[in-house]
């Protein structure tokens, strides 16, 4: 078995605090890869909306929250 098919996250949610910058970031792209639809919680919500974006450009799931 693959690590991918053991890290399988499609159709899960994941909630990042502190989500936008640093290992928040790094995070929110791992899980994104794997398949999570993930929120980015940060309390600079422009820094959020853009890693929000950067996510969903290269076709993954995520919203950005204050």
């Amino acid at each position: 078995m693959k690590p991918t098919e053991l890290f399988n996250l499609n159709g899960k949610v994941a909630i990042v605090t502190g989500g936008a910058n640093g290992i928040g970031a790094a995070s929110c792209r791992m899980l994104a890869e794997h398949g999570a639809t993930v929120v980015i919680a940060d309390l600079k919500l422009a820094d959020a909306q853009a890693l929000a974006d950067q996510i969903t450009a290269q076709g993954g799931k995520a919203v950005a929250a204050e």
